[in-house]
């Protein structure tokens, strides 16, 4: 017998978005490894079925240990289900290293194609869809979300965040710093369920709103990519950064704004315009 290990989709939120082949695989596998056993079990009831075969936890704290448990039932000839609370194992969740170590034992995986929450994001925003990529979660702490938005500052396709609602605000006003104020951009909040919200906008606008309504649920955050734009040299934006200085503007607020309209991180314009700053001369002694 040759067994298999799946992972399967889950509902993000109306359960009625299961696929008939979801239903089928948690009444015949022989094991279901759930991110959560008890949301598993609540969707099982839900669906109005029963899970055929035994289910055990497999989630972050635990995948790189159980992953060699889970793949001997496969090397048997049984079949393994991976499922997580929402969405396709893997993407933010587990999944990655059972499929991994899998590949390094030869044996075989395959999906369930399923609910994604970055896809359905994506095809709601609005926003262009030919090409796009997945960031996670944007970092915690404020000084590694700024350098990571700052990476980003320049990219051309669509991103797509997943974010918690307590930090949705902070990290849309840091996204409107790097990325510039009227970026285009959409707040994604509780897709497929009963309050599904989607908010567009600019990014500074969507960060007040944001903070505001202290909005809930779980949260995606789309934002257009960079615009095409005709290539300014480094001397050239340095020359802008410092005529604007000349006028009276803050160094670092000419820096913010010129780096984000030209999709360049904002710390090396800043160094650069540093370095061509005139130093001043030393102060008249009488």
């Amino acid at each position: 017998m040759t067994g298999r290990l799946i992972l399967a989709g889950t509902p993000i939120g109306d359960v009625d978005d299961a696929s008939p082949r979801l239903r089928r695989l948690l009444v015949e596998a022989d094991v279901i490894a759930a991110e959560d056993t008890r949301r598993l079990h609540a969707l099982a009831g839900r669906l109005e079925l029963k899970p055929g075969g035994r289910v055990i936890s497999y989630h972050e704290h635990n995948e790189s240990a159980r992953a060699d448990e889970l793949l001997d039932v496969v090397a048997d000839g049984g079949t393994v289900l991976i499922v997580t609370d929402a969405g396709m194992p893997s993407v933010s969740d587990p999944g990655y290293r059972i499929v991994t170590r899998a590949i390094e034992r030869g044996l075989p995986v395959t999906s369930a194609p399923g609910p994604s929450a970055v896809l359905t994001a994506l095809a709601v925003s609005g926003l262009p869809t030919d090409r796009f990529c997945f960031e996670g979660f944007p970092p915690r702490k404020p000084g590694e979300r700024a350098r990571a938005f700052e990476l980003l500052a320049g990219e051309r396709r669509t991103m797509v965040f997943f974010e918690s609602p307590h930090r949705v605000d902070v990290t849309l006003a840091a996204m409107a710093d790097a990325f510039g104020d009227d970026r285009p951009a959409a707040i994604c909040r509780e897709l497929t369920k009963t309050y599904e919200e989607v908010i567009r906008g600019g990014l500074r606008e969507l960060a007040e709103r944001a903070g505001a309504e202290q909005l809930r649920g779980e949260i995606c955050v789309v934002v257009a990519g960079a615009p095409e734009r005709v290539t300014a040299t480094t001397a050239e934006l340095v020359a802008e950064v410092l005529t604007r200085a000349d006028a009276g503007e803050r160094l670092k607020e000419a820096v913010a704004e010129v780096a984000a309209a030209a999709g360049v991180p904002k710390r090396d314009l800043y160094a650069a315009a540093l370095a061509a700053k005139p130093a001043k001369g030393p102060r008249a002694t009488s």
